[in-house]
C-alpha cells in the first residue's frame, strides 16, 4: 500500500467491477472468441468480413451516435446491425440478428466465478461500510454473486454517462448520502476510476495489480489518493 496523500475518514466506498473485483480481460477475449462463432454459424453473411471492417462499422455508428460510447450494450447493438445491413440485410432482420446477439453476449458475459478472496473482502467491508458499485461494463452482478454485497449498482447507459463523467459518482454520492469526499472509490483504471473520482470530489484507490509504476504510466493524469496491489490492503484502512 502506497499514500500520496492523507486520506480523510470514509464513509463510504465506490467500486469498479472489471479489472477490479476480477480479471476481465480473458472473460472479454471469450465472450468475443464465443460470440463471433455463434454469429457466423446463426448468420453465415456475417462470416464474409474480417475483424477489422467490424471494427470500423462500430468507429462509423459511433461518429454518427457519440452517445454510444457510454453504453457498451447499445453500442455493440448498432454495430451488429448496421454491419448486417450493409452486408445485404434487410433492417427488420438485422434487427432480430443484433437483439439475439445482444441476448447471447449478456448471457456469455456473466458466466465466470469471481475470485473467492473478492467476495470475502467485499464481505468485510460491506459489514462496516455501505458500498455501490459503478461500472462502465454490462455485467450482470446477481449473476455472479455479488449483489448482496452492493445497496446499489450504477452502470454507464442505464444510469448516465461513463466514467469518467460525473454521472454515476453524482448518483452514488446523492444515493449514500454521503458527501463525496467522505467516500472512497476503488478502481483498476487510471483515467476513468482514478481521475475521474479525483474530477468529482471522491477520495480515489488505485487497484494496481500489474505491478505498474504510476509515474511511467502512459494513462496516469491524475494521482490517486492510495495505491494498492491487493484488494484486502482495503481492510487496514
Amino acid at each position: 500500500m502506497r499514500f500520496y496523500r492523507r486520506l480523510s475518514p470514509i464513509k463510504a466506498m465506490t467500486f469498479d467491477l472489471d479489472d477490479t473485483l476480477y480479471d476481465n480481460r480473458p472473460i472479454i477475449r471469450r465472450v468475443e472468441s464465443e460470440i463471433t462463432q455463434w454469429l457466423h454459424q446463426e448468420y453465415p453473411v456475417s462470416a464474409n468480413k474480417p475483424y477489422a471492417w467490424w471494427q470500423q462499422v462500430k468507429l462509423e455508428v459511433a461518429s454518427l451516435d457519440p452517445m454510444l460510447k457510454h453504453d457498451v450494450t447499445r453500442w455493440r447493438f448498432e454495430q451488429i446491425q448496421q454491419g448486417l445491413i450493409k452486408l445485404g440485410l434487410d433492417k427488420g432482420p438485422a434487427r432480430s440478428a443484433a437483439q439475439a446477439t445482444i441476448e447471447k453476449v449478456l448471457m456469455l458475459r456473466s458466466q465466470f466465478e469471481v475470485p473467492r478472496e473478492s467476495h470475502r473482502v467485499l464481505k468485510l467491508l460491506s459489514e462496516r461500510y455501505p458500498l455501490v458499485a459503478i461500472t462502465n461494463g454490462n455485467v450482470d452482478v446477481s449473476k455472479i454473486g455479488l449483489d448482496d454485497y452492493f445497496s446499489l449498482t450504477l452502470k454507464a447507459g442505464p444510469d448516465g454517462k461513463a466514467k469518467p463523467n460525473a454521472d454515476l459518482f453524482s448518483k452514488a454520492s446523492a444515493f449514500l448520502s454521503v458527501a463525496p469526499k467522505d467516500i472512497l472509490h476503488i478502481g483498476d483504471h487510471l483515467i476513468t476510476d482514478v481521475a475521474g473520482a479525483k474530477r468529482n470530489g471522491f477520495q480515489a484507490c488505485w487497484y494496481n495489480d500489474q505491478d505498474t509504476n504510476l509515474m511511467q504510466h502512459p494513462k496516469s493524469r491524475t494521482l490517486p489518493d492510495v495505491e494498492i496491489n491487493q484488494l484486502d490492503s482495503l481492510l487496514r484502512l
